[in-house]
C-alpha cells in the first residue's frame, strides 16, 4: 500500500506522538525514518517533563502536555517518574525571583510552593550548602524518550501503520513524499524530522544548538529530584556563542543525568571538552558530590530551534495538505503529546485545548 490518510516524516518522540495520535483517530499511517526510531534528537535529550515559564505560549504548552504524560505513569515502557523538580537559587537576588515564578506556575494550573535553605538541604542533603533555597514542582517528573518511541511507535505498528525505516525522505510534493529508493507515498504530509525539517521545508528557517551531556555510573538515592538552577532559562534562552547550566536528574537506573550546555554554531557530533569542563564545574559548584562519581559516558545533540523560540505545530503556509511539528528545541520531550493533540486537532478542525495562533507556522510567513 502507498496511499497514505498521514504520513509522518521523523520518528523522533515528537513524530512518534503525532503518528500515535492519528492511527488512534483511525487513519492509515506510514512513519518514515532514516535511521533509528527515537535514534537521533530524542535520544540526545535529557527527557525532562517541566515546565518552562519564560514565555507564555511555551508554558501553555507544557502545561496542557504535563496533564497528558499524567497517562503514562506506572507505565514501565516509558521509565516514567515523578521525582519533581527542585529549582535551587544561589543567592538571596535569585530567591527574590521565586515567589513570581511560583505566581506563573499556579496561574497556569502548575502547584509549586518556596523551599528555604533548611528544607532546601532536608530534601537533597547533597546540594552545596550555601544556597539560599528554591521552590519544589512536586507534579513534574522524566521519562526515558528512546523507550517512550519505542512504546509509542509499537502501539503504531500494531494499529496497522507502516514504519519505513532507513530511507531519507528527498521531496516533499504536492500530494506526498519522494524517497531515497524511488518510491513515491502519497498523502497528506507531516514533518517531524528536527533539524532535518529545515531541509525538507527551506520556507520555515531553522538553527540548531548543540549540547553535552554526561552519565554517571549508579548511586541510588543520592538524588531524589530533577534538579536545576533557576538562571537555567537564561542560559537556554539567550543569545551568548556557548553557555552552561546546572541541571542534574536522577534516573530509575540509579544513575545521574548531567547537564546542560547551548552552543550557538556547532552542528557536528563531538564532545570539546572545554565546555563540557565547563558545564560539569557549574554541576560541582551546585552539587559536589559529583566530583567523586565515575562518569561512564559523554555525548552531544542537536536541539533544533526557531528564531523567535516557539515551535512549528501547524499547517506549512503555501503547500496543500502539508503540516509541521518542529522546532522544540529543549522541550520536546515535554510538549510531545501536548503537540499531538494539537496538531491532530487542527488536522481535524476541531478546537484545540490551547491556542493555535503562537505556533502557527504562518507567523514567518507573513
Amino acid at each position: 500500500m502507498r496511499e497514505f490518510d498521514l504520513i509522518v516524516v521523523g520518528a523522533g518522540i515528537i513524530g512518534a506522538s503525532c503518528a500515535e495520535r492519528a492511527v488512534a483517530g483511525g487513519r492509515r499511517v506510514a512513519i518514515v525514518e532514516a535511521d533509528v526510531a527515537g535514534g537521533g534528537v530524542t535520544a540526545a535529550s535529557m527527557g525532562h517533563l517541566v515546565a518552562m515559564d519564560g514565555d507564555p505560549a511555551e508554558l501553555a504548552l507544557a502545561r496542557y502536555s504535563l496533564g497528558l504524560w499524567a497517562g503514562f505513569e506506572g507505565l514501565a515502557a516509558a521509565d516514567f517518574s515523578r521525582c519533581g523538580t527542585l529549582w535551587v537559587a544561589a543567592n538571596e537576588t535569585e530567591m527574590a525571583a521565586v515567589p513570581g515564578k511560583i505566581a506563573r506556575l499556579g496561574k497556569a494550573g502548575i502547584h509549586a510552593e518556596r523551599i528555604d535553605a533548611g528544607r532546601l538541604r532536608e530534601l537533597e542533603p547533597h546540594l552545596a550548602p550555601d544556597l539560599a533555597g528554591g521552590l519544589l514542582v512536586p507534579g513534574e517528573g522524566t521519562v526515558y524518550p528512546p523507550r517512550a518511541v519505542a512504546w509509542l511507535i509499537g502501539r503504531c505498528i500494531d494499529a496497522g501503520a507502516i514504519l519505513v525505516r532507513g530511507r531519507h525522505v528527498l521531496r516533499v510534493l504536492r500530494d506526498g513524499v519522494a524517497l531515497d529508493d524511488g518510491a513515491v507515498l502519497r498523502g497528506p504530509v507531516l514533518v517531524a524530522a528536527g533539524a532535518a525539517s529545515n531541509a525538507l521545508l527551506p520556507e520555515l528557517p531553522m538553527h540548531v544548538r548543540r549540547g553535552h551531556l554526561v552519565i554517571t555510573d549508579r548511586h541510588p538515592g543520592l538524588l531524589r529530584h530533577q534538579v536545576l538552577e533557576l538562571g537555567y532559562a537564561d542560559s537556554a534562552h539567550g543569545d551568548a556563542e556557548v553557555s552552561v547550566a546546572f541541571n542534574v536528574q536522577p534516573r530509575p537506573t540509579g544513575q545521574l543525568l548531567i547537564g546542560s550546555s547551548r552552543e550557538r554554531r556547532e552542528a557536528g557530533p563531538e564532545v570539546h571538552p572545554s565546555v563540557l569542563r565547563r558545564m560539569l564545574e557549574r554541576a560541582f559548584r551546585y552539587l559536589p558530590v559529583l566530583r567523586g562519581l565515575q562518569a561512564i559516558r559523554a555525548w552531544t545533540g542537536l536541539r533544533p530551534c526557531t528564531a523567535d523560540g516557539r515551535p512549528y505545530i501547524g499547517a506549512v503556509p503555501g503547500r496543500a495538505d502539508c503540516w509541521v511539528a518542529t522546532g522544540h528545541e529543549g522541550l520536546g520531550v515535554t510538549a510531545a503529546p501536548g503537540t499531538a493533540r494539537l496538531l491532530l486537532d487542527l488536522i481535524d478542525g476541531r478546537h484545540p485545548a490551547i491556542d493555535p495562533a503562537p505556533y502557527d507556522p504562518a507567523r514567518v510567513a507573513a
